[in-house]
């Protein structure tokens, strides 16, 4: 598996001593705008989908440590929709959804949340992940 930071910055900005990354990969949409962030929610109600929206900052260690678990899958459940909100840039969205440490990850139904994971533990994302995934197992079959 490859690389999951797109973006490397090291520009004179306040985390200058720390080379900051966006968070990004095949299954992996980034919202970079709340305009985005209205379309992929209401994309994701029309058409019954779960969405995983991982709140996360690129210069949190970790973020980067659950980047690739959370990755993978958004591979392994493709008829959920996964995002990635950057908190630093759109921070008025983040504080909306009462984000106090990255990550935050949320599952999503319908717009309302079903089941939500602070921190970095990989085995809890597999875990609920799962469980949500095979709660909407009406979602995935004909």
């Amino acid at each position: 598996m490859g690389l999951c930071w797109t973006k490397l910055n090291t520009g004179n900005d306040a985390h200058s001593q720390l080379p900051t990354a966006e968070l990004a990969y095949r299954n992996v949409h980034l919202v970079t705008t709340v305009d985005k962030w209205e379309e992929k929610l209401s994309d994701a109600n029309r058409d019954g989908k779960i969405v995983v929206v991982n709140f996360s900052a690129s210069w949190s260690n970790p973020c980067r440590s659950i980047a690739p678990a959370y990755n993978e899958l958004a591979d392994k459940y493709p008829f959920m929709l996964f995002l990635t909100v950057d908190v630093d840039e759109l921070a008025e969205l983040s504080n909306s959804w009462e984000i106090k440490a990255t990550p935050t990850i949320f599952f999503l139904r319908d717009g309302k949340m079903v089941d939500k994971l602070v921190g970095d533990n990989k085995q809890d994302l597999q875990k609920k992940t799962m469980a949500v995934a095979e709660s909407c197992s009406d979602l995935t079959t004909p």
